[in-house]
């Protein structure tokens, strides 16, 4: 353990002497393995960015994790997510104006997404990678496992030191309740030890009405079914299915690893779960649905009731959400 707080300390001197991009970059991090909520952040941050700059060039640039392509991809609407991975797919998807793009090297990614134009770009989970400094670092941190009741890697899901977020020029507890008051938001800060100047906001998980996987095979009965079959391949679900709770009666859960790719023998044992539940409706998360998506053979059992649950982050309490614009905006 000892060896391993001395390589991700040097890891971080390393971080904090290595060069900018050439137009401004804004990654958003964690110090944690999965779990904080980052590509709905990434989504909140570009919808800022395209009412504070509605002419400015926006690109998100990704490593892609688990794709099969290798160097500089550039993501369109219509490829799979075994090519540019599931994150970047459904951001492309979501903001197809956007320019998304994958490189494991962060600073070649950079390099061709400047010489083509871009003016601002979002780097995905790049708070360690240690030669790019981005100009706006946000680290996100799951209120429900906070970096101070965690252990690094393979104890606990810290793969970074809880003293990296004296690193941070925004720090965001997410997946709170949407509402808190004045002293919780204190207590935080002292547990997270920052500084007075760090900005410390705080965001919930809203979601949105399912929507149709496959729009053209869906059957419109299952929109109004009252109990689901759900599954998902997050490191998270449970805001989910406590938010789902509170509307169905979920009948049957199927779990899978986070980025899992789906196989034909998965689409089977899903397709025999909703045969199970004849009127229930089968609900999973939008990342799960690009994956799903790259299957070939799906039964008709699942396209006509496959839903997608969207999610969105948004600010606890008045004047948080302003106050990050002005951040960015100073950008």
């Amino acid at each position: 353990m000892l060896i391993q707080r001395l390589i991700l300390k040097r890891a971080a001197k390393v971080w904090r002497k290595a060069p900018e991009a050439e137009v401004p970059t804004i990654c958003v991090g964690n110090i944690t393995v999965g779990g904080t909520g980052k590509t709905p952040h990434t989504e909140m941050i570009l919808r800022l960015l395209q009412e504070l700059r509605p002419d400015a060039r926006l690109a998100v640039l990704s490593r892609g994790y688990k794709r099969k392509s290798k160097g500089y991809q550039q993501v369109m609407t219509d490829s799979t997510a075994s090519f540019a991975g599931d994150e970047p797919l459904q951001i492309k998807r979501k903001f197809p104006e956007v320019k998304v793009s994958v490189d494991k090297n962060r600073v070649e990614g950079c390099r061709n997404l400047v010489s083509d134009g871009t003016d601002i770009i979002v780097l995905d989970d790049a708070f360690q990678y240690k030669k790019l400094h981005a100009t706006l670092n946000i680290v996100l941190v799951n209120s429900g496992r906070p970096v101070f009741q965690d252990s690094l890697l393979p104890f606990g899901r810290l793969r970074d030191l809880p003293s990296r977020m004296a690193d941070a020029d925004v720090v965001i507890v997410t997946k709170c309740p949407h509402e808190m008051d004045d002293d919780e938001k204190a207590g935080w800060r002292e547990k997270l030890r920052l500084r007075e100047d760090q900005p410390l906001f705080f965001t919930t998980v809203d979601y949105d009405t399912p929507a149709a996987v496959w729009p053209q095979d869906a059957d419109p009965r299952y929109n109004y079914s009252k109990t689901v079959v759900l599954f998902s391949g997050i490191a998270d679900d449970s805001q989910l299915r406590a938010y789902l709770s509170d509307t169905y009666k979920i009948v049957d859960v199927l779990k899978f690893a986070d980025h899992h790719k789906y196989s034909n023998a998965d689409m089977r044992s899903i397709a025999a779960a909703v045969r199970r539940y004849p009127t229930a409706a089968l609900l999973t998360t939008e990342k799960d649905a690009v994956r799903v998506l790259d299957c070939k053979k799906v039964d008709e059992s699942i396209r006509k009731r496959l839903f997608a649950v969207p999610v969105k982050a948004s600010f606890v309490g008045d004047g948080e959400a302003e106050a990050f614009a002005r951040i960015l905006a100073r950008l």
